[in-house]
């Protein structure tokens, strides 16, 4: 997968595709609106990569001190922009 349109189309699928990074899979479950499958692939990990997703859940969660606690653990603020977008901006950056 190379791109953010293949990503999507992916989303058609009950399965994400093998060989996604723990944060694509994350992003992808979430992009099913299966916010807890997402949350499990990275509640436990402390990567910074898997920081960003983790903040990115929390954002969407509505519960912001956790969020932004994460976003710190990441080394990143908040973004400001939608939520789809940061989850566009996620995948492309996982996809590179």
């Amino acid at each position: 997968m190379k791109t953010l349109a293949d990503f999507k189309a992916s989303l058609k699928s009950d399965q994400p595709g093998t060989g996604l990074s723990v944060q694509l899979k994350s992003l992808w479950y979430d992009g099913k609106g299966d916010w807890h499958k997402a949350h499990a692939e990275v509640d436990q990990l402390t990567d910074q990569a898997s920081a960003l997703v983790h903040a990115y859940l929390h954002r969407k969660e509505g519960d912001i001190w956790n969020a932004d606690y994460w976003y710190n653990k990441a080394r990143q603020t908040r973004p400001n922009v939608s939520l789809e977008k940061e989850w566009e901006q996620l995948v492309l950056q996982f996809l590179d």
